[in-house]
């Protein structure tokens, strides 16, 4: 399945949602959230079952909630339509998800790197912290984001950590 086309289809219905005057609740939310974590978790460790599982339990609760709401509220065609839109998504190849790598300039080719956007469930200071745990370095972008890089396997650690902190706060 193709998680992160599925992920991405639900966030943008989510956000078309909102525009349109929806409210949708915190929980639906959190979920998006977890899923595009346990995403990221799932590509440094493709070989956790309960990644997966957990993975499509999140992406099947948003879906549910969101049709429904939309059901209710926007009519049957605008459900086809995202009902389409998500069918096509879920069939992709893993392959197919690999996300664009663009080039932060002055960072050593051999390094690996990854952008985090800070949260109230977890501020900056934690996620610095947890980088600096996994003996990585760190520095502020522009626009609030954390850009965590070295070594390969240390960034899988670090996302593991953080995902680890992250559901263990979301489930509070």
């Amino acid at each position: 399945m193709g998680y992160l086309s599925a992920w991405k289809v639900l966030e943008e219905m989510t956000a078309d949602l909102k525009r349109k005057g929806i409210t949708i609740p915190a929980e639906i939310i959190s979920n998006l959230r977890s899923a595009k974590t346990l995403i990221n978790v799932l590509k440094a460790d493709p070989t956790c079952v309960e990644t997966s599982q957990k993975i499509e339990e999140y992406l099947l609760n948003v879906e549910s909630f969101l049709v429904s709401e939309v059901q209710k509220k926007l009519g049957a065609e605008y459900v086809e339509k995202w009902l389409k839109k998500l069918d096509e998504a879920s069939k992709k190849l893993v392959d197919e998800e690999k996300e664009e790598v663009r080039f932060i300039p002055g960072m050593p080719r051999e390094q690996k790197w990854i952008r985090v956007k800070p949260t109230p469930e977890l501020p900056i200071e934690k996620v610095k912290k947890l980088a600096e745990e996994s003996n990585l370095s760190h520095e502020i972008q522009s626009d609030g984001c954390l850009l965590v890089y070295g070594e390969d396997s240390r960034i899988k650690e670090f996302v593991k950590k953080m995902a680890t902190k992250y559901e263990t706060k979301a489930k509070k």
